[in-house]
């Protein structure tokens, strides 16, 4: 049994609803972060100074880091209505159209995946972000003409996992840039402990901590996680289900999550690299034919974790295993292997 990558629609529904239980409101209810949090506290302070709405956000970096919760919060903190859609939801210029004049002055529209929008509908979100009209075409051949229409000023908070896809035209039209990292350890045990209170599950402080560690620095698979050993100790633990270290640590084991957080998958791409292709450099379509997975999912999903630890590199040449990624498969690497993984932010992981 490996852990679930929200590969049906039922796990993306228990996901959600997971989310908008134990997800903050407020910034101060956010953990980690704190650069961005700093950022966008000023960002929001300022344009209530002034009584005008907030700038264009974009928010960038892996899954699961806290993206939608910002731009909800962001909305919260203004007291604003949010609007939520995703970038390939809206197929047509005039469905972007019917959602921004349907928006008040202030309110905040959130584009999830906004790196997927069409490039007609980006010639559309062009003028509506600089100067808050919309151009629409009404008619077809030489009859053809264009209405510019008067929108309310309102604040667009982009979302992306591939920030290097927006075109140069769109990125230059959001007035804030964030990127989010990998969360400490000592952040994702103050979240574990927070979602435990919401969701009335007895956490001991060493179970926080096993659940943290194994996390991938990712808030999100903590919740998931936390979810999962909470149902190992209502089955296999005592009678008041209470989340030991050891309930959770044979929680994870049964999910195959080692202790840096690896789930099959890593481990099998690993070994992969390192069976079939000597440890690499190799190419990231090679990568994921080998697996058998999306080069999607290898790009967005499981590469950048395994670089941020150290365990893979990538190269001119492509893909290649570190020294360390061949000690965590319990191998001796190559002599000729000199691909050292980056200095760690102190404490990541930890």
């Amino acid at each position: 049994m490996t852990i679930e990558r929200i590969t049906s629609a039922q796990a993306a529904e228990d996901e959600l609803a997971l989310e908008s239980t134990v997800r903050p409101r407020r910034l101060d209810e956010f953990a980690g972060q704190e650069r961005v949090k700093e950022n966008l506290a000023i960002l929001i302070d300022a344009a209530r100074q002034r009584s005008e709405p907030v700038d264009h956000i974009l928010l960038y970096g892996p899954p699961g880091l806290g993206k939608t919760t910002l731009a909800n919060i962001v909305a919260s903190e203004l007291g604003a209505q949010i609007r939520t859609t995703s970038g390939p939801a809206i197929e047509r210029a005039g469905d972007l159209a019917a959602v921004l004049t349907s928006l008040d002055r202030g309110d905040v529209l959130f584009i999830d995946e906004v790196h997927r929008l069409s490039h007609a509908v980006e010639e559309i979100l062009y003028p509506a972000m600089e100067d808050f009209v919309l151009d629409v075409v009404l008619g077809k051949g030489p009859g053809a003409r264009t209405v510019r229409l008067q929108i309310e000023h309102v604040t667009v908070i982009g979302a992306t996992t591939r920030v290097g896809s927006i075109t140069g035209p769109l990125r230059d039209r959001f007035g804030a840039t964030y990127r989010l990292d990998y969360y400490s350890t000592d952040d994702l045990e103050h979240i574990l402990r927070r979602s435990a209170g919401i969701l009335e599950i007895e956490l001991a402080p060493e179970a926080a901590a096993t659940v943290a560690r194994r996390s991938r620095g990712t808030p999100r698979i903590a919740n998931r996680l936390l979810k999962r050993v909470r149902d190992y100790a209502q089955v296999r633990g005592g009678e008041d289900g209470a989340v030991t270290a050891e309930l959770a640590d044979d929680a994870l084991d049964l999910l195959e999550i080692d202790d840096r957080g690896l789930d099959a998958m890593d481990r099998q791409l690993l070994r992969a690299m390192a069976q079939h292709h000597a440890g690499g450099p190799v190419g990231l379509a090679t990568m994921a034919a080998t697996v058998s997975e999306p080069v999607e999912t290898i790009e967005d999903v499981v590469e950048p974790y395994l670089m941020q630890i150290g365990l893979l590199a990538r190269t001119s040449r492509g893909r290649q295993l570190t020294e360390s990624g061949w000690r965590h498969l319990g191998l001796a690497p190559p002599e000729a292997v000199g691909i050292q993984p980056r200095a760690q932010q102190p404490g990541l992981f930890d």
